[in-house]
């Protein structure tokens, strides 16, 4: 323990630019998870939609793309799209890129990860908003049509506003999961906050000072802790919303895709 808390141990963090250059590489993880997240909630719910499809082949269809990218692993994803995409591809990406954009951006390879973590993230994400939607009682959907609502206006205006809610906690609980997923963008060379880490680690990359690589990691490793901490506190206080409003109660399940709100007691 005196060598995790040793003051010498830590002081590569306050020594030159350290500190800002790890923290530099987390906010590129924020940023790819942000832009991951937007697309991966469009497409997953997209997905789910087509997921529950009165049209056979289409539902058909929707499951075994869910059932393809959501069982592939992650890490297998982000090498595949990084290194199969055409090199066209890569190149309009590059050339569409703004100057201002993040450094991590300019280069075609983030394609790559973008591509891995939406296509895996939206499969989960499309099997959260189909359970949520499937929790509702059937007398919703009853009773939209009872007030002459057609299939496609019950699911806008009664279903999927309910629906959507239920799932909020199970939701952020996997944009939480997708943050911290970001990390393994840096198999493709781009220079995330792990990848900054290791480099922190190599023989003194400021003013000579060679820092630990476990301090260096803890620090990283409370970087996200902080983060995920706020989302999952918003989480609990969206839980707690949606409670109060409904008067349901969620039902606790193990399986993060299987979690579903239980009927109004």
């Amino acid at each position: 323990m005196s060598y995790l808390f040793s003051p010498d141990n830590w002081e590569w963090l306050w020594t030159g630019n350290n500190a800002r250059f790890i923290i530099e590489g987390f906010i590129i993880n924020l940023e790819i998870a942000l832009i991951s997240i937007i697309f991966a909630l469009i497409v997953g719910l997209a997905l789910a939609l087509l997921r529950l499809s009165s049209v056979k082949p289409v539902s058909v269809l929707a499951g075994a793309w869910v059932d393809l990218f959501r069982n592939l692993p992650l890490i297998f994803l982000i090498l595949y799209f990084a290194l199969a995409l055409p090199k066209s591809w890569k190149d309009a990406w590059e050339d569409a890129m703004p100057g201002w954009a993040p450094e991590a951006f300019q280069s075609g390879l983030v394609l790559g990860a973008f591509l891995g973590l939406i296509l895996y993230n939206s499969a989960v994400l499309a099997e959260i908003m189909r359970a949520g939607i499937l929790s509702l009682p059937k007398g919703q959907g009853e009773a939209a049509s009872a007030l002459g609502m057609t299939r496609r206006q019950a699911l806008r205006y009664v279903i999927l506003p309910q629906g959507l809610r239920r799932m909020v906690p199970a939701t952020v609980s996997q944009l939480i999961t997708l943050n911290k997923d970001t990390t393994l963008v840096s198999i493709i060379a781009i220079t995330e906050v792990m990848r900054r880490g290791r480099i922190v680690t190599s023989s003194g990359f400021f003013q000579d000072v060679t820092a630990p690589i476990l301090q260096v990691f803890i620090f990283i490793g409370f970087l996200f802790v902080v983060v995920n901490y706020l989302l999952s506190r918003l989480s609990r206080r969206l839980e707690i919303r949606e409670r109060k409003i409904t008067g349901t109660k969620l039902k606790r399940v193990g399986g993060l895709e299987d979690q579903v709100a239980a009927d109004p007691v």
